[in-house]
């Protein structure tokens, strides 16, 4: 009779704790539409985000019901530690991939560059000027002036700098399509 009762409040315990998680994950959506479509954000960069909104919040739920049904926590924080030694060392191992993805999510929250931007990206060797087309979780493509399109990988794009040469006037509104 007991084990029932502690089964039905672990049920019961793990439907609040998913119900207050997904609200969170619903909030955090909206908030991040919202900033996007203020700051004139194209639907397709801000994918980015969601997806690692997505991920941290999954990763919470999975955390909070391991813990909720009893999982012992030294064992459980010896697994979490394991795996996440084995992805740092995947990620030293591939660097740029964790950097592109970290100076893509800069690039989206706190830099004026927009799509439809005529930009020049600052190096020494090479001459990029041309108009941003799309970024991406790795790449910024552009159309550069004589017609050609190039990709830059973000995080040089974020070691070189960039100068705006025209800003896009046009602002970009979407009709709030389905982002998850």
């Amino acid at each position: 009779m007991v084990d029932m009762m502690t089964v039905k409040t672990e049920i019961l315990i793990t439907i609040i704790s998913l119900v207050v998680i997904f609200g969170l994950n619903s909030l955090n959506k909206r908030a991040i539409r919202r900033f996007g479509r203020t700051s004139s954000i194209d639907m397709n960069n801000r994918k980015i985000i969601f997806y690692l909104s997505n991920l941290f919040f999954y990763g919470l739920a999975v955390v909070i019901i391991t813990l909720i049904w009893g999982v012992n926590i030294q064992e459980f924080s010896v697994f979490i530690s394991s795996i996440l030694a084995i992805l740092g060392i995947g990620f030293v191992a591939q660097w740029s991939i964790l950097s592109n993805l970290t100076a893509s999510v800069i690039l989206f929250f706190s830099h004026p560059l927009r799509l439809g931007d005529k930009v020049r990206v600052m190096d020494k060797d090479f001459d990029w000027t041309g108009k941003v087309e799309d970024i991406s979780g790795f790449y910024l493509f552009m159309r550069t002036d004589d017609g050609r399109r190039i990709s830059i990988p973000t995080n040089l794009v974020m070691q070189k700098g960039i100068e705006i040469i025209q800003q896009n006037e046009e602002i970009v509104l979407d009709n709030d399509k389905i982002e998850s």
